[in-house]
């Protein structure tokens, strides 16, 4: 097998066969091109490679990679992606495919890294040779295989009684509580302007992470989320105390995975949790409609996660080395 290294702009030649691998593959919205694509406009800089194994009509694999430093090249990965930009043929043998790239890479090259890998989406593999792996996060998910109540009645005790505590707490004082669920697009860059004032109010805004409608991550926010909501696979959720935005969930989905790409509650709140009640009312729908198998958290277990879910696994890198 050989491999091309092409100039990003050739992504476009390429949809088609990006989306074949990955729906026979990993099956992620977070590898589908209607994620890639507005990640690549608002985050890349054209000096991304597209690259190409084997056949141009059906590659057996196909990778966006760029330069890191002097002598390492990794997956192209800007933060707002949870996984880094690979898909594969399901029987290819990625230790080999690596071998084919490294080659074409070069010469000063001593390591490419093949960042931020699901086990459940790509098996990892053996420390062999070249190859090598690297732990990165455990992260977590909730699978949609049984009713809600099921899943419930086998949550902990404390995360059951401390939710009604909080919800009786809001009704004795008066607090109604509202949980919208938005999947029109024409609604997106409304949602995104209200996440991004609750957002700036809290601590990434002192990081200057937050999101604002005038910024790539903004833009890019609305554009892919606006896609993903045509398909009808992007939701938007919002929790209010009486007309007061207190929570906000972004999420895709396809068959497989829904995701929760990005949350921002009201940090000045301390007598309940908005985001944990958010949850509990938006998930009994998607365990009762059962349109993907499970729901993903994508980010590093904090002490909330293992509130949720039991169902925990270790992320990974891939390092391929020259020596």
């Amino acid at each position: 097998m050989d491999c091309q290294l092409l100039p990003i702009s050739a992504f476009e030649h390429y949809e088609k066969q990006w989306d074949t691998l990955n729906t026979a593959g990993p099956n992620t919205p977070v590898l589908s091109t209607n994620f890639v694509k507005p990640l690549l406009h608002h985050f890349g800089t054209q000096k991304e490679k597209l690259v190409v194994f084997g056949s141009t009509e059906k590659p057996t694999a196909l990778a966006v990679i760029v330069k890191d430093r002097f002598g390492s090249y990794i997956t192209f990965q800007p933060s707002q992606a949870p996984i880094g930009l690979w898909v594969q043929d399901a029987h290819a043998n990625t230790a080999e495919l690596l071998a084919v790239l490294f080659k074409k890479l070069p010469i000063t090259t001593m390591v490419f890294g093949l960042t931020q890998q699901d086990p459940d989406l790509m098996p990892r593999p053996e420390k062999q040779g070249h190859v090598s792996t690297l732990d990165y996060i455990e992260t977590g998910r909730v699978s949609l295989n049984k009713s809600f109540d099921e899943y419930w009645a086998e949550r902990g005790k404390n995360l059951r009684q401390n939710l009604n505590r909080q919800r009786n707490r809001l009704e004795r004082e008066d607090v109604e509580r509202t949980l919208k669920t938005l999947t029109n697009p024409d609604d997106v860059i409304e949602a995104i302007k209200q996440y991004g004032v609750l957002e700036t109010a809290g601590w990434k805004n002192d990081q200057g992470t937050a999101i604002h409608v005038d910024n790539a991550q903004g833009k890019f926010y609305i554009s892919m989320l606006q896609t993903f909501c045509n398909e009808g696979n992007g939701i938007i959720y919002q929790y209010f105390y009486n007309q007061e935005l207190v929570a906000t969930d972004l999420c895709i989905r396809n068959e497989n995975q829904l995701i929760i790409l990005k949350t921002t509650y009201n940090e000045d709140i301390s007598t309940s949790s908005p985001a944990m009640l958010m949850r509990k009312e938006s998930f009994p729908p998607l365990f009762e409609e059962k349109k993907s198998k499970t729901i993903e958290f994508y980010g590093k277990v904090m002490n909330w996660h293992t509130k949720w879910t039991k169902e925990i696994r270790t992320m990974y890198h891939i390092n391929f080395k020259r020596f």
